[in-house]
């Protein structure tokens, strides 16, 4: 039926070997902004300050991570407050919010190895990307979002159609890893 979920991956831990762990999280709510021009009206809606350099978040009220130079992605426990406060500011600040949180799928990759299974996929060099921050990216081919929490632990956020292939792979990443090691 339409009402059923679209994401397979119920909360779980995916694999889990002595190299890296990778779970599926419940889904947050989250909407794409676009805007230009002075944001105060949508900082006071949201209560943070958006963060205004590509990579950089901010974690507050809501969680956000700045993709482009007027693009973010919001993440909130719940749509209708976010979705209330920036209707209220609209005529103040026209913005596009759109809600976008059945498109995706979060796997969380943490281990001592993390950071390495995160380059069978992705061509960036892990190591540059900071604590806190939260690049849009390539991984095999897939667009993701790949959020750095801690040295060892990301997130990763994939459409829907492209998880169960992102997945496969860092299951078989993780297991070689673990391999390695003995």
């Amino acid at each position: 039926t339409m009402n059923a979920p679209l994401s397979a991956f119920p909360p779980a831990t995916q694999v889990e070997t002595p190299a890296a762990k990778v779970s599926s999280i419940l889904p947050k709510v989250r909407f794409s902004l676009r805007a230009r021009g002075d944001l105060a009206p949508l900082e006071q809606a949201l209560g943070v300050a958006l963060p205004r350099g590509i990579g950089e978040t901010v974690k507050g009220a809501v969680e956000v991570a700045c993709l482009g130079p007027d693009e973010w992605l919001v993440l909130a426990a719940e749509a209708a407050p976010v979705a209330d406060a920036c209707a209220g500011v609209y005529a103040a600040l026209p913005h596009s919010l759109v809600e976008i949180t059945a498109r995706e799928v979060t796997f969380v990759i943490e281990g001592p190895r993390a950071p390495e299974l995160m380059t069978i996929g992705c061509a960036r060099d892990i190591d540059a990307i900071a604590v806190g921050s939260a690049r849009r990216t390539l991984f095999d081919g897939a667009t993701v979002t790949l959020w750095r929490d801690a040295e060892t632990r990301f997130r990763i956020d994939v459409w829907n159609s492209f998880a169960p292939h992102l997945l496969h792979l860092l299951q078989i990443g993780a297991r070689e890893l673990a391999a390695e090691s003995v």
